[in-house]
């Protein structure tokens, strides 16, 4: 809606506006105007006046209602009221039988009775082109009449109103749709210029309309989620599209057969995401399309998966019995259930694939916490699914001791921390002991302890459970060094021997060198002697 100015007050003062025609004789008639320029719908003074001065007869011609005020010898004051739109006025005087007259012109102004910007789209593409629209309705003089498009408090264009547009009510202006848009606020504003009249500019400002701007990529959501779910359990399954504007109000919503899921969206810059958890229940095995919607502006965005709901046991291991001792026949079955075709048993003989498996062995100690393994398969939608399921077999045997886990001999160094190893083999666990043949002292085994000279001998080891007990005789020697005083002294004669063969060696070898300068001396000698003793030639 237009926001109305208040009138400016009209000035008492009368101005000489009028075009003056002198009569034949010499009489003047003029006119004069409280104002050239005024609000539509307003009351002006006219003063009509002559020269003449006898038989006058003085008066006024015009459209609108008048009423004479006062009046004097050669003049008149009226009052004209109701003034709709500009006009001209004429002052008439009769002198005689002289007639004159003279002409003034009066301009009307208002406001614009409607300033409103035209509604904008709900949303508008970035990067699409926005025509704003300003409807003018009213206002005069059209020649001083211009509209401003604003966002917010920036100022878009200006144009004289009906300068550029077909329809005189309306000017245009385009802005192109980005992303700093959204939210913004667009108005439209109407300035009156009356200035050149002595008056001031008159404003009237539209209501304000929001825009809002969206972006979408050329790109559906994107769908994860698996493409086989089992019944009996939870899936989660996500949907999101990045690089649209704003996330903010994009909406998600997640189907699965036609039916809504319960999810929840997030939103973090550009991409937009919802999650759901579906419950896989028996009434949903089979096929069926999981569809993912974005809906932002006027836009959606759709994607689709086609999902395989299956239903798959375990199979089931059985061993007859699980506890056996040694010797004894047991019986492993590997079956099917719930849906798979074909199992296969670990360690089974050779066969033809086939929903149930079975065989039978003796059970040794060997076969302790053997683990035996049934596979089931099912075929869903080209991909082989597999399942498994294992169990251990317990086969109770006697206690067993072997040179691995309980060596024969051991030998150990005096003062030193040392643990005595012999385990034995058996099912239930032997329990092993170690005394000494000659006093039955006893030997922890597993346990670390000094060593002392009076643990030497010869020690029986005795493994014993539920299923009997077995023997075997460890050898204990206890190394015993040298005393540390005699060692000492040995090792200071060993390197006073070093050092006096060094010394010997060192000796020997300086004599040689000096034995073989001395020859060599004396040779040089005798040289010259039988050079000096040889005749002249």
């Amino acid at each position: 809606m237009a926001r109305t100015r208040p009138r400016p007050a009209l000035p008492l003062l009368l101005a000489l506006v009028a075009a003056v025609i002198p009569g034949p004789g010499g009489a003047q008639v003029s006119i004069q105007l409280s104002e050239t320029i005024l609000p539509r719908g307003a009351s002006l003074q006219v003063n009509c006046s002559s020269s003449c001065s006898e038989g006058l007869d003085l008066g006024l011609e015009t459209q609108w209602s008048k009423v004479e005020l006062q009046h004097g010898p050669n003049w008149k004051l009226f009052e004209l009221s109701d003034i709709e739109e500009d006009s001209n006025l004429m002052c008439f005087g009769n002198c005689g039988t002289v007639q004159s007259s003279a002409s003034a012109t009066i301009i009307l102004y208002s406001f614009p009775e409607r300033v409103e910007l035209d509604p904008l789209p709900a949303w508008q593409q970035v990067g699409k082109t926005l025509t704003l629209r300003c409807l003018v309705e009213g206002g005069a003089p059209r020649s001083q009449l211009s509209v401003v498009f604003f966002q917010g408090g920036e100022e878009l264009h200006a144009e004289k109103l009906g300068v550029n547009s077909t329809n005189p009510n309306e000017i245009t202006t385009k802005v192109l749709a980005s992303r700093d848009n959204h939210g913004a606020n667009f108005s439209c504003r109407t300035e009156l210029d009356l200035r050149p009249q002595g008056l001031q500019v008159f404003l009237n400002v539209s209501e304000a309309r929001q825009l809002r701007t969206f972006d979408l990529p050329g790109t559906s959501p994107k769908l994860n989620s698996s493409d086989l779910l089992e019944v009996g359990t939870r899936q989660k399954v996500v949907c999101y599209l990045d690089g649209l504007f704003p996330a903010s109000e994009a909406q998600l919503h997640l189907e699965l057969g036609g039916h809504t899921l319960t999810s929840k969206s997030t939103n973090r810059g550009d991409l937009v995401s919802a999650t759901a958890l579906v419950e896989v229940t028996p009434e949903l095995e089979g096929t069926h399309q999981l569809r993912c919607v974005l809906e932002l502006a006027d836009q959606n965005r759709e994607a689709e998966k086609t999902l395989n709901i299956y239903s798959f046991s375990a199979p089931v291991l059985t061993l007859s019995p699980s506890e056996v001792s040694e010797g004894s026949q047991v019986t492993v079955k590997c079956e099917a259930h719930g849906g798979a075709q074909v199992v296969r048993l670990s360690d089974a003989p050779p066969g033809d694939p086939s929903p149930q498996v079975s065989f039978t062995l003796n059970a040794s100690a060997d076969d302790d916490q053997r683990l035996f393994r049934c596979s089931a398969a099912l075929k869903v939608a080209g991909q082989e699914l597999l399942k498994n399921q294992t169990q251990k077999l317990h086969v109770l045997y006697g206690p067993w001791l072997d040179e691995g886990a309980c060596p024969r001999n051991w030998t150990w160094l005096e003062g030193s921390q040392q643990t005595l190893k012999c385990e034995a083999r058996g099912n239930p666990s032997p329990k092993v002991t170690c005394s000494r043949k000659a006093d039955n002292a006893r030997l922890p085994t597993g346990v670390v302890v000094t060593v002392t000279r009076e643990m030497s001998g010869t020690y029986v080891c005795q493994a014993t459970s539920s299923h009997g007990n077995v023997t075997r005789e460890v050898s204990l020697t206890i190394y015993i060094p040298p005393n540390n005083n005699n060692l000492v002294i040995a090792i200071l004669v060993i390197l006073l021997l070093i050092v006096l063969l060094v010394g010997l060696t060192i000796y020997l070898y300086n004599r040689q060198r000096k034995i073989r300068r001395y020859e060599l001396q004396r040779a040089q000698e005798e040289a010259m002697k039988l050079k000096a003793q040889a005749p002249p030639p």
